[in-house]
Parts: C-alpha cells; sequence; structure tokens
C-alpha cells in the first residue's frame, strides 16, 4: 500500500502540471495524504519494532513503551518536512532535506526484508537491535529538516545533460532491485543520499568555476 501511494504521490502532480489544475489547495491536501502514508505510517512502523525487540528482551512494560515512542519522532518531523516544503519556493525543482517518500520506503523496507528466507540471520539480526532501529529514527528526522539538497525525479526534457543525475540513479537502482530484490529498497535510497551529495558538491564546485572565470 505504501507502494501504490508513492505511485499515486508521483502520479497526482503530473496530472496536475499536464492539465495546469494546479492549486493551493491541491499543495495542501497532497501534504496531508502525505503525511499520513509518509509520517504517520513509518512512525508506526518504527513503533511496532522497537515494541516488539524490547518486550522479547524483557523489559517492563513502562520501559518498553517509553523506548518505542522514539519511532514516532520520524512522524514529527515528517510533519515539520511537509510544512516547511508547503512555505518553500525554492523547492520546485529540487528537495532541501530528504523527501518523506524516500525515508518511508527505507523504513517500511525493513520488516518486507526481515520476513524473506533468503536474508541473513546477521542482517535479520542487525536490523532487529535497539541501537540500529533508534539510530534510524534520529538520524532519518534529522535528514528530514536538514539543509541538503536532494535532486528529485522532475524531467522536464530528457537530455542526458540536463538528467545526468538521475538516469544514472535509476540505471543503478533497477539494477539492485534486480540483484538484491527487496534487500535493495535501502541500498536505493542510501544510493539517493550519497548521489545527491556528490550531485551537490559538483554543482558548487562548477559554480565556483564559472563565478572566478567571470571575475577574471
Amino acid at each position: 500500500m505504501v507502494g501504490f501511494s508513492g505511485v499515486f504521490d508521483f502520479l497526482d502532480g503530473m496530472m496536475a502540471r499536464l492539465l495546469r489544475v494546479y492549486s493551493e489547495l491541491g499543495k495542501q491536501l497532497d501534504s496531508l495524504a502525505d503525511m499520513v502514508s509518509f509520517g504517520m505510517v513509518p512512525g508506526v512502523v518504527l513503533f511496532k519494532m522497537i515494541n516488539k525487540i524490547s518486550i522479547t528482551c524483557g523489559e517492563d512494560q513502562f520501559s518498553t513503551t517509553a523506548i518505542s515512542f522514539v519511532g514516532f519522532l520520524v512522524t514529527l518531523f515528517s510533519a515539520l518536512r511537509l510544512a516547511k516544503f508547503n512555505i518553500d519556493t525554492r523547492q520546485s525543482d529540487s528537495f532541501i532535506g530528504l523527501n518523506t517518500p524516500a525515508n518511508t520506503f527505507f523504513i517500511v523496507s525493513l520488516p518486507v526484508i526481515l520476513s524473506l528466507d533468503s536474508s541473513s540471520e546477521a542482517l535479520k539480526h542487525f536490523i532487529l537491535s535497539h541501537n540500529f532501529l533508534i539510530s534510524l529514527s534520529v538520524i532519518s528526522s534529522l535528514l528530514l529538516v536538514s539543509p541538503l539538497p536532494f535532486f528529485a525525479l522532475k524531467f522536464k526534457n530528457f537530455y542526458w545533460k540536463d538528467n545526468k543525475i538521475r538516469f544514472i540513479f535509476l540505471a543503478l537502482a533497477m539494477l539492485m532491485l534486480i540483484v538484491f530484490q527487496f534487500a535493495g529498497i535501502p541500498l536505493i535510497i542510501i544510493l539517493y543520499i550519497v548521489l545527491s551529495i556528490i550531485n551537490n558538491i559538483v554543482t558548487r564546485a562548477k559554480g565556483q568555476a564559472t563565478s572566478e572565470k567571470q571575475n577574471s
């Protein structure tokens, strides 16, 4: 269902632009829908996973509940990220901060990976640990509201020159899905973060070179 939400989240904006029915109301409704699919859902998933580990470890009920609520940090920061997106005019062609669908796909892929017989015991043990899940809750929350620019998968044209980073990402993402299947989803999100950082460095370097050339 999260996968369907991701598809529809991509299509609704595209259809609005094609039909020229983009409005401020639609923008707000889009974020309200995102808050459920990509805000509440990942928070619940992390809450349930941390809670399950705490119960298995034999912790008392109060400690179990208190620790588990760390997962809802993602929900709170998703709300903040979506609100910032709605009032930030700089995010038309790219994102500032990790977008909520990408963050959600990473989180919801974890229980899917745990359910696969092909997943190694070492991987399952790593995922089902307090340190990993609590760290994930905190780090992903901070990435949602970070000032780091992330490229968007919006194609104004299909020229290689204008979309190199998008084509590279999509090709590597398809390769990861073929090789690793569901286990490739978190790797794809990590790839997205890494490529965004590289793209920012390259873009900044080009901008500085152009500025120096003009000044000289």
